[in-house]
């Protein structure tokens, strides 16, 4: 791909089980976990995120105030303020850092020796966090998001609700240095059945929008969302653009869904929350971070928003209905 954008046309016509209940014993009553996050303190709330983790603790024995202390910190979607979030968490001498967004991951990855558990993750070999899925070998562990190649399959669920669909907008973020290998399979995934792909890049909210009325002028007639933390953080915002620009959209994440996007296809990334506890436990317990498995999901939801499928005129085909794990009715 040598240009920052463009239409690539087909070409012919074609691990570590998180463990359930209370049995587990807290390790340590002066535990002090960090917790950090990429987004908002409000969107980690709103989707259900924090609370999950703090369930999940729950779960295993910790109650937040009495035999363990959280310190949370916020990067309200701004790149530029991790540094000295996560300097911060260092010198409080955490125990363990619970991190979320590829960001923050990067600000953690060089300044840090402490455990880091990741909630979610596309590629941690790949990304240079891990030496194997089963044998990290440092100080990150965690829970990944993906498995395989999912393009194929968010093209293949975007198609079925909008068939009309012939070229299809990629919403990615340059900052994120995971992007670039996923949009590559999303092209490649396209190619193979025949539909034209524009990407779109966008690192702030105005770029989202820009990039949005750019996508109707370039006749995409569907979108798909990148999953990134920026992206999260402005879901609705998202969401709204595809509605206003009329344009069937997917993520694999589904608070996007949620927020009014047409579709999402993907691990329930709240359940993985709940599950980092389960990390979190075992490191104040002495285990070392490099020796446990980043765990692969093993199942994926779809969610189909009707209410927005009906503002955008479309007829969901029931065979399609049929496979949704969740439907979003008017």
């Amino acid at each position: 791909m040598t240009t920052r954008r463009g239409f690539l046309v087909a070409l012919g016509a074609g691990v570590l089980a998180a463990p359930r209940g209370s049995l587990a014993q807290p390790a340590s009553k002066g535990a002090r976990i960090g917790f950090l996050y990429y987004g908002s303190r409000q969107t980690a709330l709103d989707t259900g995120r924090y609370n999950a983790f703090i369930q999940g603790m729950g779960e295993l024995g910790y109650t937040e105030g009495k035999n363990f202390t959280l310190e949370a910190r916020f990067a309200d979607g701004k790149t530029e303020r991790l540094p000295a979030l996560a300097a911060e968490l260092v010198r409080l001498k955490v125990d363990v850092i619970v991190a979320t967004g590829s960001p923050v991951l990067r600000a953690l990855q060089h300044s840090t020796t402490i455990p880091v558990v990741v909630t979610l993750i596309f590629d941690p070999v790949g990304d240079g966090y891990a030496a194997s899925m089963a044998r990290p070998g440092g100080n990150f562990t965690g829970l990944s998001i993906s498995v395989g190649d999912l393009g194929p399959k968010l093209l293949e669920l975007l198609k079925g609700a909008a068939p009309k669909m012939s070229r299809a907008a990629v919403l990615s973020n340059p900052g994120n240095p995971a992007h670039p290998q996923r949009v590559i399979r999303i092209m490649s995934a396209a190619q193979k059945v025949g539909i034209q792909v524009w990407l779109a890049e966008a690192g702030t909210v105005q770029e989202i929008e820009r990039e949005f009325a750019v996508m109707t002028k370039e006749r995409a007639n569907a979108a798909i969302i990148v999953a990134d933390g920026l992206f999260l953080q402005e879901s609705q915002s998202i969401a709204g653009q595809a509605l206003k620009h009329r344009l069937p959209s997917i993520s694999q994440l589904r608070e996007y869904a949620e927020a009014g996007g047409l579709m999402s296809y993907g691990p329930n990334s709240v359940d993985n929350f709940r599950r980092a506890a389960t990390y979190v436990d075992k490191i104040l317990k002495g285990a070392k971070p490099g020796d446990l498995p980043v765990e692969q999901p093993t199942k994926f939801e779809l969610l189909i928003n009707l209410k927005t499928a009906k503002t955008l005129g479309l007829t969901i085909p029931p065979s399609l209905l049929g496979r949704a794990d969740e439907v979003i009715h008017p």
